[in-house]
């Protein structure tokens, strides 16, 4: 018997009979699993052999290579802003026959190896198409507007007509479905919802105007192309295999359908209808769902449907947001989306080989111009209904491309056909050209023409000082946790609103995105009944609606939930504002004290997220902050600490300063409010450096304000900025509110020396100070920046 490194060979014959023919027959043993370790290696017995002869370790050595050669390319490539997709097929081409063209490279990735790492590569594309369908809410579908259904249903059925016809005319298929033309046409036409949600994602315009109704119209788009691929397949199983068996699969596939939709998901829902509210999974019930997931492939199969639709449909099924489908995404897609699908891409791109596209045949030709007709008839078709629908023709321009972008699921489609030798090699590397140039190439031009900032751009200035006294208010307040609803109630007392100087309140209630790929905004007083069992803002809803019955007929108080992810929420609190023709912007301060002014939370998001609304308002700006910070006093009295009885306001001049004094003159109408402003002047005349228009736009402001409300007038001369530290320290606890200007990056005499130890640009230099551990104090403080997004 003879054995060979990875195969045993051996010949046999019969004792009874030595002339008779032997007969050889080769046996492959299960590959090395386990290394011996490093030093075995160096052993007589083992010299011959390497680390790479055995499967673990070569498996890690690759996985640890392709992600490092991913990330290198990236770090080149980020600067022309594609995606990371882009740079994972690159890393495959590299590592694949096209670069290294025998199995003996210097990572020994042989097609063996190619098909490990697929195994692992698969399994996370797998759990990707699950947690899409988790994250995906089907109800958007009927929810969607006329717009989205034609768009979602046009740019796939028209381009695919027009795919089937180049193709017929060119005679290379007689028959649509005996030789996968159809299936083929369908992917070319086809929208791919988690693609389109990933580009959007990746370019911050997911909820946006034009970012949802991309989304509404790829959810459709996407549900027609599995209905017509459906169809496909049960047209050529009853060409091969007949009607009988079609009959079969479709009930089959049926019964699979009902079962998940009628016993698992009422099954789920009831799960989560009897968890608490703000609470956890057990975590029986996320394994129980785990385990579906991981036999609902192999069941579809059985059930002769395509496994990866099993998966799909079991996560449509999953009850989207918390706390089942945040709780699922939250686990499985760190792991899903930085290790197994990088690999899953990068094994796709090792999949092609340039010499075979080199002498393509006439069936890869005929293909290769159907899915560039396929492609230009879809981008004209999305392009004529945008702009039939009379939007903008940039906007047009960015939703054309927007449809027809491809990744991910083509790319994992088409390498699981080429498997199944159902696509031919030069058709393969073909169609991934295609996919890598238009993942390169959609997200720039979409990013270039597509700017959700320049609506911001107001021709009007939306500011408190050019709002008249007895004109409504219009503001909006944003809460995050429970902690901002009191905080923002306190300061609207302050207001004193009555039937001649009213408010016109909208309280946006932001809520992180969280196990859903699709945003959502809640108008509540437009709602006939809730969006779901759980609402997302009743809290909120009931306190708002109690402050607005106590100031009958002086308040109006709409509520709105705005759920989004954190760095896209600004886009939101924006919108919002310039539907609803905002004044006034409250934001919530991203850190809060304790009384004995211990730090009680602090949220990074939030402070993003008011750094974004600075920058991008269509109106006037506040940030709110309740400064607790080593009290001697016992905790306030919660009704007293409703009234602001002494106002302060710091003013050195500029425009946030001249808002956040007419925010003052607004407040201090009644005669209970003592009002005093203090007027921080530089001693050397020669360190004034403010404009000439400047300086008058302030005397006339503080001539106004004077001769309007009773007032404390203190003008302070002051060095440098220890000078003017040590004089606020010496006033700030005679307020219970205290009024400044943002005036950020201003630089002046009185606040010279302060900068450097400036920790929260948002709050400007005199904000940061009034804010930090150095003066102790129980008072609100009140940060103003006026409108910044005004042209003339």
């Amino acid at each position: 018997m003879v054995i060979s490194n990875s195969s045993s060979s051996y010949t046999t014959g019969t004792e009874t009979d030595p002339m008779k023919p032997l007969r050889e027959i080769c046996l492959k043993f299960p590959p090395r699993v386990v290394s011996p370790g490093f030093p075995a290696l160096f052993l007589e017995n083992n010299r011959n052999k390497t680390l790479m002869d055995y499967s673990a370790p070569r498996l890690e050595i690759q996985m640890s290579l392709i992600l490092l050669l991913t990330h290198t390319i990236h770090s080149l490539l980020k600067n022309l802003e594609l995606p990371m997709f882009v740079s994972q097929i690159l890393a495959g081409i590299i590592l694949g026959p096209t670069v290294f063209p025998n199995d003996n490279s210097l990572v020994n990735i042989s097609k063996d190896s190619v098909t490990t790492l697929g195994t692992a590569g698969g399994f996370g594309f797998v759990i990707f198409l699950f947690l899409s369908g988790v994250k995906t809410d089907v109800s958007l579908i009927y929810k969607s507007g006329k717009k989205a259904v034609y768009i979602g249903i046009l740019t796939v059925v028209v381009p695919l007509i027009s795919c089937l016809i180049t193709i017929k005319m060119r005679h290379s298929a007689d028959n649509l479905f005996k030789n996968n033309t159809f299936f083929l046409t369908t992917s070319y036409a086809g929208t791919s919802f988690p693609v389109i949600h990933c580009l959007l994602s990746e370019l911050k315009i997911l909820n946006s105007e034009l970012g949802r109704l991309g989304l509404s119209s790829a959810l459709i788009g996407d549900m027609v192309t599995l209905i017509l691929t459906m169809f496909g397949i049960w047209v050529k199983s009853r060409i091969q295999r007949g009607t009988i068996v079609v009959l079969i699969d479709i009930g089959m596939a049926t019964l699979f359908i009902l079962i998940v939709v009628f016993v698992l998901r009422p099954l789920m829902k009831w799960v989560v209808n009897h968890t608490p509210e703000a609470g956890q999974i057990k975590d029986m019930c996320f394994y129980f769902v785990i385990l579906a997931f991981m036999m609902s492939p192999k069941v579809a199969h059985i059930l002769h449907l395509n496994p990866k639709y099993g998966a799909i449909i079991f996560g449509l099924a999953v009850p989207d947001g918390p706390p089942l489908g945040s709780a699922l995404v939250e686990k499985l897609d760190p792991l899903t989306s930085g290790l197994f699908l990088p690999i899953f891409s990068s094994t796709c791109g090792m999949r092609f080989n340039l010499a075979d596209i080199k002498h393509p045949n006439q069936f890869a030709k005929d293909h290769a111009i159907g899915s560039m007709v396929t492609l230009v008839v879809k981008f004209g078709v999305s392009l004529v209904l945008a702009m039939f629908c009379k939007m903008p023709i940039r906007d047009s321009l960015a939703l054309a491309l927007i449809m027809i972008s491809k990744g991910i699921i083509e790319i994992g489609s088409y390498s699981i056909m080429y498997d199944s030798s159902v696509l031919s090699g030069d058709l393969f590397g073909y169609l991934t050209v295609m996919i890598v140039l238009i993942a390169s190439v959609v997200p720039v031009l979409v990013k270039w023409l597509y700017d959700p900032s320049r609506k911001y751009l107001c021709f009007q200035k939306r500011t408190i000082m050019n709002s008249k006294l007895n004109q409504e208010l219009r503001m909006i307040g944003c809460v995050h946790v429970p902690g901002h609803v009191n905080s923002i109630i306190h300061l609207l007392h302050a207001f004193c609103p009555t039937k001649e100087i009213p408010i016109a309140l909208d309280v946006l209630h932001l809520v992180k995105l969280s196990g859903r790929a699709t945003p959502l905004f809640i108008a509540h007083h437009k709602q006939i009944k809730s969006i779901s069992d759980k609402s997302y803002s009743e809290n909120v809803i009931v306190a708002f609606n109690q402050f607005q019955r106590n100031s009958w007929e002086a308040v109006s108080v709409n509520v709105f939930t705005a759920v989004s992810p954190p760095n896209l929420m600004y886009e939101d609190t924006c919108n919002l504002a310039m539907d609803r023709l905002t004044t006034f912007i409250i934001l919530p301060f991203h850190r809060r004290w304790y009384i004995d002014g211990r730090i009680e939370s602090e949220d990074q998001t939030i402070q993003s997220l008011n750094l974004d609304i600075l920058e991008r308002a269509p109106c006037s700006v506040g940030i709110l902050v309740e400064v607790r910070h080593n009290l001697k006093s016992p905790i306030r009295d919660t009704l007293s600490s409703y009234n602001y009885h002494n106002i302060g306001v710091i003013f050195m001049g500029g425009p946030d300063d001249r808002e956040a004094l007419a925010l003052a003159k607004r407040i201090s109408q009644p005669e209970s409010v003592s009002l005093t402003v203090i007027h921080l002047k530089a001693k050397n005349s020669l360190g004034n450096i403010l404009a000439d228009t400047d300086r008058m736009l302030d005397d006339e402001m503080l001539r106004d304000v004077k001769g309007s409300v009773k007032l404390t007038y203190i003008e302070e001369e002051v060095e440098d900025g220890p000078e003017t530290s040590n004089y606020l320290r010496s006033v700030v606890e005679d307020y219970q509110l205290i009024i400044v200007g943002r005036r950020y990056k201003s630089k002046d005499p009185q606040t010279f020396g302060l900068e450097q130890w400036c920790e929260f640009q948002e709050l400007g230099i005199i904000g940061d100070l009034l804010s930090s551990l150095d003066f102790f104090g129980d008072y609100s403080l009140l940060i103003v920046q006026q409108q910044r997004q005004w042209t003339a």
